[in-house]
């Protein structure tokens, strides 16, 4: 009888050892996405989990209880040295390694299925656990919830990327970390140079040979400006060229003020947004003195998103600073 007894508290101390190490490694702001995802194994171990330093004192207090009454039996097995040695033993094997291994490696699925009995753990222990947990509360605070950086979030999702068990392919890894990178990069990284900027001068004539470099170029929108270039005043759409009459000036087809101004070192996301509220997918891109740097489309702020070149068949050139380079 007394074996069994031993037995059955090595098995005891190993389940408390095991839940303490399993249960508490599980963050409550992950047990929560889990369960807003439809996660049931996940809303079985909240309940327990939600109160952690209650659950901590529950069960350190049941496996020192286990481990002290586990040593008096073996007392009256063996004596002296050897109680001594097989109750380390019995306890570091059979009452930590091996459970908190097992528990640590199948947290989840494991408290999600004993979460019925911790919850009896609790109750029973409730009038000892509870004044030491409240205090715990009270000194310490409450839990500190797992944020991580940006750099680590790009991290974790190269990981899952590389991972067999995850569903994250290539594609989404890359945009993914372009949608969490692409905030800190500047107008100026992304712009197309005024070196390279193809604009038309108000006053110009739509002749056979301009309306021929335009569909050579492939722009869809074309800065319009007044006498120089520094002076833009709008967008000729080019879509509002199809059958035209060839003569026809550039002031009666563009449409006034409608690109956004804004300076080189504005941040893609202020960008985007000033896009979208707009509705207008071109910016100019001007310095304190009002002199043109460069122009800006929302394709440019999606290719940074995306991490890839947007090209359709009419485009000519993929990398309008490389070329600005070239032409300098």
């Amino acid at each position: 009888m007394t074996y069994l007894i031993v037995i059955f508290l090595v098995l005891l101390s190993g389940l408390f050892s095991g839940l303490t190490l399993g249960l508490l490694s599980l963050d409550k702001n992950e047990l929560k996405r889990k369960i807003s995802l439809g996660n049931k194994e996940a809303k079985k171990v909240y309940a327990v989990r939600k109160r952690g330093n209650l659950l901590l004192c529950t069960l350190l207090l049941g496996n020192v209880a286990v481990n002290s009454t586990l040593a008096i039996f073996l007392g009256n097995i063996a004596s002296g040295v050897m109680a001594g040695v097989i109750a380390t033993a019995l306890i570091v094997v059979f009452g930590e390694i091996i459970p908190q291994a097992s528990f640590a490696r199948y947290a989840l699925q494991v408290g999600a299925r004993t979460a019925w009995l911790v919850k009896i753990f609790i109750i029973v222990l409730f009038p000892i656990c509870w004044p030491i947990s409240w205090l715990l509360d009270k000194v310490l605070g409450e839990e500190m919830a797992t944020i991580y950086s940006k750099k680590e979030l790009m991290k974790i999702v190269e990981e899952h990327e590389g991972s067999k068990e995850s569903d994250v392919d290539a594609d989404e890894e890359r945009i993914i970390k372009g949608a969490l990178s692409f905030s800190s990069e500047i107008v100026e990284e992304v712009m197309t140079p005024r070196t390279v900027v193809y604009a038309l001068e108000l006053h110009t004539i739509l002749d056979r040979h301009i309306l021929e470099t335009i569909k050579k170029e492939g722009f869809t929108r074309i800065p319009v400006y007044k006498e120089e270039m520094d002076n833009l005043i709008g967008i000729l759409y080019a879509k509002d060229l199809i059958n035209i009459k060839i003569g026809t000036k550039v002031e009666h087809l563009y449409k006034k003020d409608m690109g956004l101004v804004v300076q080189k070192d504005l941040h893609l996301d202020v960008l985007l947004q000033k896009f979208m509220k707009s509705k207008i997918h071109i910016a100019f891109v001007k310095n304190e003195y009002h002199g043109l740097e460069g122009v800006v489309t929302l394709e440019d702020v999606l290719e940074e998103i995306i991490r890839q070149e947007i090209v359709d068949e009419t485009d000519q050139v993929t990398d309008m600073q490389k070329k600005a380079k070239a032409k300098k």
